[in-house]
């Protein structure tokens, strides 16, 4: 499903995807979902693929969901069932021989953000910005990113990040390991670029083999947390408090929780 908002270019043996929905920070909506997903299965299927650079054009590398889609409107399946479709399609990543670099500028927003989580690295421009506001609208984080946050910098960020909607910045970021590098954002392209080039000259069997024993320290956690988050969202969307919470943003006023 070719959707121009989200592209696929290759560099000889370097596949770039682009977010490519400037006009509204490259947020994500239904149908750049598949084409993302389909994008990652071609790349899958092509064994002379080396690197993968993931970047944005725009201010933003992704701005999260688009709040037009919210809800999955566009689509008639139940809210488990597009949670499932989402959550195999990202774990393609992990499918996929090549290391993933993400080059991160502007925002990088709650799920946007988690599934640059789930890539091998990722470089920020200076004045990045990172949040998960998952739960200021009534839901949780559900793209298994939390777990790798919390594989990376612990608890004590993870629950400010997820409980408050803190925003990080590029520095914290880097001081906390969820960013390798911080760069100007004039040089992030070229810096990811050279970074792909270094990881494709390399032998693939090697970088594979390197990139396994990384993933295999962390994957069965990072795993079982998206469980956790496919069975706790689905209870969320079918719960007094969500139903609450949305006719009270309906109605402009303060919700009245009842805790179920």
């Amino acid at each position: 499903m070719a959707d121009e908002r989200v592209q696929l270019t290759r560099d000889g043996h370097i596949a770039v995807i682009t977010n490519n929905n400037p006009a509204k920070h490259n947020a994500f909506d239904d149908e750049m979902d598949f084409a993302l997903f389909e994008i990652l299965d071609e790349i899958k299927a092509d064994k002379s693929i080396r690197a993968v650079v993931w970047r944005g054009e725009g201010k933003s590398w992704s701005s999260g969901r688009d709040v037009a889609a919210i809800g999955g409107q566009q689509v008639e399946m139940a809210h488990h069932a597009l949670m499932e479709r989402g959550q195999r399609g990202i774990q393609q990543l992990w499918e996929i021989d090549a290391p993933v670099i993400v080059a991160i500028q502007g925002w990088a927003i709650g799920g946007s953000f988690q599934r640059a989580l789930l890539c091998d690295i990722r470089v920020a421009a200076e004045g990045a910005r990172f949040m998960l506001p998952e739960v200021t609208h009534g839901v949780i984080p559900d793209t298994g990113g939390v777990g790798r946050l919390f594989e990376i910098c612990g608890s004590g960020l993870v629950s400010d990040m997820v409980l408050t909607g803190r925003v990080l910045n590029a520095d914290e970021a880097l001081t906390h390991g969820i960013v390798s590098r911080i760069v100007a954002p004039e040089e992030l392209d070229d810096t990811v670029m050279e970074m792909a080039n270094k990881v494709a000259a390399a032998s693939p069997y090697t970088v594979q083999l390197a990139r396994r024993v990384i993933r295999n320290l962390a994957d069965e956690n990072l795993r079982r947390s998206m469980n956790d988050e496919y069975a706790y969202q689905t209870l969320v969307n079918r719960s007094d408090d969500y139903a609450e919470f949305r006719a009270a943003r309906a109605e402009q006023r303060d919700p009245e929780y009842k805790r179920s």
